[in-house]
C-alpha cells in the first residue's frame, strides 16, 4: 500500500504558470474503475490528465490561466501605472472513482482519504498562486514616475516576470515538502477517518 500511495504522490502536479488576486474556480472530473488499489493506480495512469510536455498522466492537476491588465498614463512628462489587475481561472481536474461491488472496505477507505488529499493538494496550489498574484498586483500599481510610458511598461513586465519566477519556485518547494510528508500525512488522515467512522460521525464508504 505504501509504495502505491508514494507513486501516486509523485504524479501530483500543477500546470503553470499561474497567479491571481481574483480567482474563478471550476472543476472537471475523470472517471476511473478498479476494485483494488493496484487497479485504481493503473486506471489513474491510463485516464488521468496530461500536463504540459511531460507525456505522463497524473491523478490530479490544476490548469490555470491568468490575465494581467495594466493601464498607463501620466503628466509633466512622466508616466506610471494608473491601474492594474490580475485575474485567474483555475480548473481543477480531479478523479472520480466508479465503485465496484468487488471493492473491499479497506480499498474504499483508502480511496476516500487519497481523493480528499488530492483535492486539498490542488486547492493549495491555487492559494499559493493567488497570494503571489496579490503581491504582483500591488507591485504593478506602485509603478510611478517613469521617464515615459515605454519605460513604465518595461518596469511592469520586469516585475511580472520576477514575481512569476518566485511563484514557480514556491510551487516546486510546496510539492517537495508534500512529498516528504506524504506517507505520514496519509497515515494520520486514515487514522482520523477511522476514528470518525467508529464514533459514527462519518458514514461507512
Amino acid at each position: 500500500m505504501s509504495r502505491l500511495l508514494l507513486s501516486l504522490l509523485a504524479a501530483l502536479v500543477i500546470a503553470g504558470p499561474a497567479g491571481a488576486s481574483s480567482v474563478e474556480r471550476s472543476y472537471s472530473y475523470f472517471t476511473i474503475g478498479g476494485s483494488t488499489l493496484a487497479e485504481i493506480e493503473e486506471e489513474l495512469n491510463r485516464r488521468g490528465p496530461m500536463v504540459g510536455t511531460t507525456e505522463r498522466r497524473h491523478p490530479g492537476a490544476t490548469r490555470m490561466q491568468f490575465a494581467t491588465r495594466v493601464s498607463y498614463g501620466g503628466s509633466d512628462g512622466r508616466c506610471g501605472v494608473i491601474d492594474a489587475s490580475v485575474e485567474l481561472n483555475a480548473n481543477m481536474i480531479l478523479p472520480r472513482w466508479r465503485i465496484t461491488r468487488d471493492a473491499g472496505m479497506e480499498t474504499r477507505i483508502i480511496w476516500d482519504t487519497l481523493a480528499a488529499d488530492i483535492r486539498r493538494h490542488e486547492e493549495a496550489h491555487v492559494v499559493i498562486a493567488r497570494n503571489y498574484a496579490r503581491e504582483m498586483e500591488a507591485a504593478l500599481k506602485a509603478v510611478r514616475n517613469e521617464r515615459d510610458c515605454e519605460a513604465a511598461e518595461a518596469r511592469a513586465e520586469k516585475i511580472r516576470t520576477e514575481i512569476l519566477r518566485r511563484h514557480d519556485e514556491a510551487q516546486v518547494e510546496f510539492d517537495r515538502i508534500e512529498a516528504i510528508n506524504f506517507e505520514r500525512r496519509m497515515l494520520r488522515l486514515l487514522d482520523y477517518r477511522l476514528e470518525r467512522m467508529e464514533d459514527g460521525r462519518l458514514p461507512m464508504p
